[in-house]
């Protein structure tokens, strides 16, 4: 259980992080990504080696595989890929840019549908009885730190937050998202062709 402790203090500087950003004491960002991460990464890695199991069907064990590695990278890439990574979170000074194209057309909070999704392919890989306890209250600590953002913090951090609300879904895509998402990627597929093509 010191596993889903540590975690949850994990969520808690991600909470002070917000805090932080919108305060304008951009210095102790980093401090604060690298304690999160250092605190969360490892504890759901651990929980899901805990040694507790219970025995899943093989096929079960196989769309765990199939399903663990997209997820990594859909939560890898709209965290740190998705957003300029420097100012959100290493450089001192505050980015308020708000970023709405690309994965954050399809929805506000790609991050947390891949992260709810990881955490289902580890504990279809690992059996993990601890992972299975744990999974209900990491989501539900990201679910109030996504709500926390998007009613609080953002609305103050970005101009245009408040459209883009209206526009987006938090969570789940729409008709109208995947329009924009679409529009969103040929848009920067053109833009990475002309580049090309001036070299």
């Amino acid at each position: 259980m010191i596993y889903i402790v540590l975690s949850a203090i994990g969520f808690g500087f991600l909470f002070l992080f917000e805090v932080v950003s919108i305060n304008n004491l951009p210095a102790f960002k980093p401090i604060i990504f690298l304690i999160s991460n250092g605190l969360l990464i490892p504890s759901v890695i651990l929980m899901a080696l805990s040694p507790n199991k219970v025995i899943f069907p093989v096929w079960t064990f196989c769309l765990g595989w199939i399903l663990l590695p997209p997820a990594v990278f859909l939560k890898i890439y709209s965290l740190l890929i998705g957003l300029p990574f420097r100012k959100t979170y290493i450089s001192k000074e505050v980015s308020h840019t708000l970023i709405t194209t690309g994965i954050y057309s399809l929805v506000r909070y790609p991050w947390l549908g891949s992260f709810l999704l990881m955490l289902l392919a580890l504990i279809l890989v690992s059996g993990s009885r601890l992972l299975m306890i744990a999974t209900p209250i990491l989501i539900g600590m990201n679910l109030i730190l996504a709500i926390l953002q998007d009613r609080f913090f953002y609305i103050r951090m970005f101009t245009g937050y408040a459209g883009y609300r209206r526009q987006t879904p938090m969570l789940i895509p729409n008709r109208q998202s995947l329009k924009a998402f679409m529009r969103s990627i040929r848009s920067e597929m053109r833009t990475f062709n002309f580049g090309k093509n001036k070299q």
